[in-house]
C-alpha cells in the first residue's frame, strides 16, 4: 500500500487487514535497512541476525527462527523480505500480505527491484488536509528532525515529490498491478471503494473489513483516534485550518499537482510554482538525497551490527 503520511493509509490497513484472507501489519521500517545490508542472493544466517535485531518483529511477535525455515542459500532479496511478512500473515491463519509503511514512498524505487510483480495500492488525499493532520500531531509522536516537515510548504515538498514518485511507478506497473484511490472517496462511501479493491486483489469482498469500531487498540496510538468511529469525511478542513499564508505556501510549491489530480486551487493561479516554491522543492530533494546517501553508508557498514544489538 502506498500514501503520504497522514493521507489515511491507517484507516484502510485496518480494514484491509480484517480480511480473512489478507494480512496487513502496521508499520515495518525496515525493507530498505535490509536491502541495502543484503543484496544479490542472501546467505540465510547473516540474514537472521539481522533480523534479531528488529523490533519490529518482537512487536510483530515472529520470531526470526520461523523465519529461518522459510529462507533458502541464494534466494532473492525480495523473496527473502517476503518470508518476514508470509511467516506474520501463517501466524494469523491468513494466506496473503501486504504492507503499509509511509516511509516507503522515498524508496518506491527498491520496492520496485525486490518485488517487480506486486501490485500496488496508492491512497491519495488532498495534500492541504494531511498537512493539516500531519502539522497536529502531539508532540513527541513525531520526531522533530530536518527530516520531518515543520510548516504547510515543508509538507508540500514531501507530498508532492512522493505523490508523483508513486503515479511514476503506477505508469510503470499499469492498472493490473496499480490502483489508485482517493481518500475522500474511501471515508465517503467506503463498501464501494473496498469492492474495488478486492477486485483489483482477486479476493472476495468481506463485510468484516467495515466492522473495525472498538476492535482496534487505540491505547498506544494518541494520533489514530478517529480509528473510533466508521469512517468520517471533513475530519480535517484546511479551508479552516491553513492560514491564508499557509495554503499559498503549499500551493507555491505543490499546486501543479493538486490541479493535475483534480483539487481545488485557491491562492497559486493554474498551480504553478513560484521562485521560492521551486528553491524549496529542489532543497527538500537534496536533504533526502544526503539523508539516504548517509543512511546507505552507515547501514553497510560493518560496525553497523555492533551499534545494533539483537532484540528479537
Amino acid at each position: 500500500m502506498l500514501g503520504v503520511r497522514r493521507s489515511g493509509t491507517t484507516l484502510l490497513r485496518v480494514m484491509l487487514d480484517r480480511h480473512p484472507r489478507l494480512a496487513v501489519p502496521d508499520e515495518s521500517y525496515f525493507v530498505p535497512q535490509l536491502a541495502r545490508r543484503h543484496q544479490g542472493p542472501i546467505d540465510p544466517q547473516a540474514f537472521v541476525e539481522d533480523l534479531r535485531r528488529l523490533p519490529t518483529l518482537r512487536e510483530w511477535r515472529v520470531r526470526p527462527d520461523e523465519v529461518a525455515q522459510r529462507l533458502r542459500a541464494g534466494m532473492s532479496t525480495g523473496d527473502a523480505i517476503a518470508a518476514v511478512y508470509e511467516t506474520y500473515a501463517a501466524s494469523r491463519g491468513k494466506e496473503r500480505w501486504g504492507d503499509k509503511t509511509p516511509m516507503y514512498m522515498e524508496h518506491v524505487g527498491a520496492l520496485e527491484r525486490l518485488w517487480p510483480h506486486a501490485c500496488y495500492v496508492h491512497l491519495i488525499r488532498d495534500g492541504r488536509d494531511a498537512a493539516v493532520s500531519f502539522l497536529s500531531m502531539p508532540k513527541g509522536v513525531v520526531t522533530k528532525t530536518w527530516a520531518h516537515p515543520r510548516s504547510a510548504a515543508d509538507f508540500a515538498c514531501q507530498w508532492r515529490r512522493e505523490v508523483r514518485a508513486a503515479r511514476a511507478l503506477g505508469r510503470r506497473a499499469g492498472p493490473e498491478r496499480y490502483l489508485e484511490l482517493r481518500y475522500e472517496e474511501l471515508v465517503r462511501t467506503p463498501e464501494n471503494e473496498l469492492r474495488r479493491i478486492c477486485e483489483f486483489a482477486s479476493l472476495p469482498y468481506e463485510d468484516t473489513m467495515l466492522e473495525y469500531v472498538g476492535n482496534v487498540d487505540l491505547s498506544a496510538k494518541p494520533h489514530q483516534q478517529s480509528l473510533a468511529k466508521p469512517p468520517t469525511a471533513g475530519l480535517r478542513n484546511w479551508r479552516e485550518e491553513l492560514s491564508e499564508d499557509e495554503v499559498r505556501a503549499f500551493e507555491e510549491v505543490a499546486g501543479d499537482l493538486l490541479a493535475e489530480l483534480g483539487y481545488e486551487v485557491t491562492a497559486a493561479p493554474g498551480g504553478r510554482a513560484s521562485i521560492a516554491g521551486s528553491l524549496r522543492r529542489a532543497r527538500y530533494a537534496a536533504l533526502i538525497g544526503a539523508w539516504n546517501a548517509t543512511a546507505t553508508a552507515a547501514q553497510r557498514s560493518p560496525l553497523w551490527g555492533r551499534r545494533h544489538p539483537p532484540v528479537s
